[in-house]
């Protein structure tokens, strides 16, 4: 059984509604790494769906939360932002309302572009409207117990004075220097670190938050939250998911929900993903390299426990080549091989939107990178398609779509992350080479021999062969021959299926010109 529904079927045993929640705080770039927390929890949404079963997902933005620091991708102008809510700040680029919205709607984006579709909430809207009031009073009338739960548990000694309420101070709107000087309920009276010397009411909205170890479990009490993942850097002991367990049931009176680990996703060769030190890649990123139904199968193919190395270079055309077998085999294309464990559910899971009734066309990446090398535009991509029989004429729109789509992102792939050795340009006036003697002769006889073959990778790769067996060139150096005259470069794509791509004239031609 795949891991999803092994966990849909745990929360089924609890005849009630299921609420399904996920949250990060939008301060930078939201990675793939996050995007692995909502992917899980999508997939046992999913599940309950299929289920019958009463349940909602949603997505809390914690947008309420300080700026920490000034990120690399930030200019150094940011440093006055630095303690106030993420809502509060100016956006980066000008285009947005708020700095948290610059970072929030492009995730929000690829999140319609995967098919998930959560009902989100905003902390700050929450704190703002007074949503947070009650939890925020309970936690106030309990701080000798919260603070008992905390210092116990995650054995650090909180400062005399504490409180569990961060003051958002009236002067310079930092959210993280304020220290309470007394506290009578409803009124905290503080000092700040900036100097200013006030008192707010919590009964109002906007005035502080909680910390973030009291906000989780009072928001699984608020929301009536039933299930939740989370990364193991909270779920270490004495970490925030023990402290929450704790305080949603001794302080909040509530059930804490089903609480599943997951591993970080790594990228290759720069370890887990950090988007306030420059090393993460992007959903949006991903999304313009990869279809959407192989960033979901990245997720859908691995148990949450397992971690996840990404390779953003040749490990993308490897991605999506395991992602095309295991469609073949769900629709019988190809036989099933070991190892491939819960290949139907996981392929349906990965699926953003309706699951195709028919297999959908398939020209492997690998191929993809070629042609879009050799033809720079859709037309052209397409013609060459036509004319090797990669494709029919005719195609159907959808058909068209989804091959359209994925040109777009290898063309995206290729600009951005793929390696120099993948990389190539068609010169279209002979290049300044110079090629010797022997050179010049394997290039005469396979001018013979490929003049009258079909125009056929495998016919145009073996008729390659043969003319260097012929001249006694090694097939190394016969190879190189071709890049040097088409490239320019002593390495390139496979020959036969390169040239195979070309007008054969136009290598005929070629040919000519380089025994000149």
């Amino acid at each position: 059984m795949h891991w999803a529904d092994v966990l849909a079927e745990k929360l089924c045993a609890q005849e009630k509604k299921h609420v399904l929640a996920t949250g990060i705080t939008p301060s930078g770039p939201i990675h793939i790494g996050n995007m692995r927390e909502i992917l899980t929890t999508d997939g046992v949404y999913r599940s309950l769906i299929e289920r019958g079963a009463n349940v909602e997902l949603i997505y809390v933005a914690d947008d309420f939360d300080p700026l920490r620091k000034v990120y690399p991708y930030l200019p150094k102008s940011y440093e006055k932002y630095v303690g106030k809510p993420i809502s509060d700040i100016p956006c980066p680029c000008g285009n947005h309302k708020s700095y948290a919205d610059h970072f929030l709607k492009s995730f929000l984006n690829s999140l319609k572009e995967i098919g998930v579709k959560p009902r989100v909430y905003r902390a700050s809207e929450m704190y703002r409207n007074g949503d947070y009031s009650d939890a925020i009073q309970i936690a106030l009338e309990n701080v000798t117990k919260i603070r008992k739960i905390i210092e116990t548990i995650s054995k650090r000694q909180l400062t005399k004075g504490w409180l569990p309420f961060n003051i958002r101070c009236e002067q310079c709107s930092k959210i993280s220097n304020a220290k309470p000087t007394l506290y009578q309920f409803p009124i905290i009276e503080y000092k700040c670190d900036c100097g200013f010397e006030g008192e707010v009411d919590v009964r109002k909205g906007g005035v502080g938050k909680l910390p973030w170890r009291i906000d989780w479990p009072a928001r699984w009490k608020m929301l009536g939250v039933t299930f939740e993942p989370c990364g193991k850097d909270l779920a270490t002991v004495g970490g925030a998911r023990d402290t929450g367990k704790a305080i949603v049931e001794q302080i909040y009176n509530y059930p804490h929900p089903a609480l599943i680990v997951y591993e970080f996703i790594m990228l290759k060769g720069q370890g887990a993903m950090h988007s306030s030190k420059g090393t993460a890649l992007s959903s949006e990123e991903m999304l313009h390299m990869t279809p959407p139904e192989v960033l979901r199968f990245l997720i859908m193919n691995n148990q949450p426990s397992k971690h996840i190395v990404f390779d953003t270079g040749l490990g993308v055309l490897n991605l999506v080549d395991e992602y095309d077998r295991e469609e073949r085999v769900y629709f019988g294309e190809e036989e099933e091989i070991k190892g491939m464990k819960d290949l139907r559910r996981t392929y349906e899971l990965s699926q953003p939107y309706l699951l195709p009734t028919t297999i959908p066309y398939q020209i492997p990446y690998r191929h993809l990178v070629t042609i879009v090398q050799i033809g720079n535009n859709w037309n052209k991509v397409k013609e060459i398609l036509i004319r090797t029989g990669q494709i029919p004429e005719e195609l159907k729109e959808q058909d068209e779509r989804h091959i359209k789509q994925r040109v777009e992102h290898v063309k995206y792939w290729l600009e951005n992350f793929a390696p120099d050795e993948v990389k190539f340009k068609i010169h279209e006036k002979f290049p300044s080479v110079d090629l010797d003697s022997n050179q010049k002769k394997f290039l005469s006889v396979a001018i013979k021999k490929l003049q009258n073959i079909d125009w056929d990778a495998e016919k145009i790769h073996n008729a390659i062969y043969d003319a260097s067996e012929e001249e006694k060139i090694t097939i190394k150096e016969a190879f190189k021959t071709i890049y040097q005259i088409f490239l320019g470069q002593i390495k390139g794509p496979r020959a036969g299926y390169f040239l195979s791509n070309l007008d054969k004239k136009f290598v005929m031609k070629r040919l000519e010109q380089s025994i000149k």
